[in-house]
C-alpha cells in the first residue's frame, strides 16, 4: 500500500483499495517508484495513479510466477505477462499505457542500481488503431450554449463554465481547479496549471468574457451566500465544482438543448481544436492552448478536418 506521507510540492494520491498484496521487498520497491514519479519525474497526478497500480499489477504477477527479485525478469517472462493481459481483454491504451510504466520503472531501478539493463525497450507499443475524437459541431455548440431562462446563479455558473471550456478547450479537471485568480477578465486570459504542472496562459473570447463577469457579479456571490472559497467556479456547499457533477450537469444541459451525442466535456475540447484549425488556426498555437506536450498529440485534430475536405470533395467535386 502506497505510505501516507505528506510532501511540500503534491500532496500523496489517495491509496487504493484494490492494490494487491506484496512482498515486503517489492512493497518498499512499489513505495519508492510511487515518489520517484511523483517528485522526479513530476508527472500529472492521474498518470502516478495509473503507473502505479499498473507497477502493484507486475509486481504481483512475479510474485504469483516464483519471482522475487526485478533482476531476473527477461523477455520470456514479459512475454507471459503480456500473454496473461491479453486474455483479459484490456484495451490497446491500457496495455500501451502499461508498457510504457514498466519502461519508466525499469529506467528507475537502473537509476537505482537495481538492474543492469531495461528489457522492457525491447517491447513495442501495442498499435493502438486510435480513432479519430468526436466533436460536437457549430451548430450544436450554439445550441448548448443558449443561457438558462430564467437567469438563475446556478444557471449562470453552468453557462459560464461551458463558455469557458469551449472557448479555451481546457481539460474539465484544469476547468473546475481554477481558483479564482487565474482569471485575468481585463485580458482576457485564464492561468491554467496543467499536467505535470505545467503552467499555461490561454485565452478566451468576449463571449466568454461577459458570461464570466455576470457569473461572478450576480452568481456565484449568491450561490456561496457566507461560505468563502477560492474556487472559481463553487457549489452551493462552498466547495469547488467536481468532473463528475460537471459532466452531469453538461449531460442535462445537452438533452434539454436536443443533442443525442454522448456528450462529455472532453467532447467541447475535441470541438475547440477542431473547429480552430477548420477555420485557419496554426497547428503550434493549438497545441499551446491545449497544453500538448508533444505536437504530434494535436495533429490528430488535422485528421478531422481532412475527412471533413474528403466528404466535401466526394459530395460537390464533379468527379468526386
Amino acid at each position: 500500500m502506497l505510505p501516507i506521507l505528506s510532501h511540500n510540492h503534491q500532496p500523496p494520491l489517495k491509496e487504493k483499495t484494490d492494490t494487491p498484496a506484496l512482498s515486503e521487498h517489492f512493497t518498499h520497491l512499489h513505495e519508492k517508484f510511487y515518489w520517484y514519479l511523483l517528485t522526479e519525474r513530476r508527472l500529472a497526478r492521474n498518470t502516478v495513479a495509473a503507473y502505479s497500480a499498473d507497477i502493484a499489477g507486475f509486481l504481483a504477477f512475479l510474485l504469483a510466477s516464483g519471482v522475487e527479485s526485478c533482476t531476473d525478469v527477461d523477455l520470456a517472462l514479459i512475454h507471459r505477462y503480456l500473454e496473461n493481459a491479453r486474455k483479459k481483454r484490456l484495451s490497446h491504451r491500457t496495455n500501451a499505457r502499461r508498457i510504457s510504466a514498466l519502461k519508466v520503472f525499469f529506467v528507475f531501478l537502473g537509476e537505482e542500481h537495481m538492474v543492469d539493463s531495461n528489457p522492457f525497450f525491447a517491447v513495442d507499443l501495442p498499435k493502438s488503431g486510435r480513432t479519430l475524437p468526436k466533436a460536437l459541431t457549430v451548430d450544436e455548440v450554439d445550441r448548448l450554449l443558449v443561457p438558462a431562462s430564467p437567469p438563475r446563479p446556478i444557471g449562470l455558473r453552468n453557462t459560464a463554465m461551458i463558455y469557458l471550456l469551449y472557448s479555451t478547450g481546457l481539460r474539465v479537471s484544469e476547468l473546475v481547479q481554477l481558483p479564482l485568480i487565474s482569471c485575468n477578465l481585463n485580458a482576457c486570459f485564464v492561468r491554467v496549471l496543467g499536467k505535470g504542472d505545467k503552467e499555461r496562459l490561454v485565452p478566451f473570447g468576449e463571449a466568454a468574457k461577459n458570461h464570466l463577469q455576470r457569473y461572478l457579479r450576480e452568481g456565484r456571490p449568491s450561490i456561496l451566500g457566507s461560505k468563502r472559497s477560492n474556487a472559481l467556479f463553487v457549489t452551493a456547499r462552498g466547495k469547488a465544482m467536481t468532473r463528475a457533477r460537471f459532466w452531469q450537469i453538461l449531460k442535462e444541459i445537452a438533452a434539454a438543448a436536443g443533442i443525442s451525442k454522448n456528450i462529455s466535456p472532453h467532447m467541447l475540447r475535441h470541438s475547440f481544436a477542431t473547429h480552430l484549425l477548420a477555420r485557419g488556426a496554426d497547428l503550434r498555437s493549438v497545441q499551446m492552448m491545449l497544453g500538448h506536450a508533444d505536437i504530434s498529440t494535436t495533429q490528430i485534430y488535422t485528421h478531422i478536418d481532412h475527412d471533413r475536405l474528403k466528404t466535401v470533395h466526394k459530395k460537390f467535386h464533379p468527379r468526386g
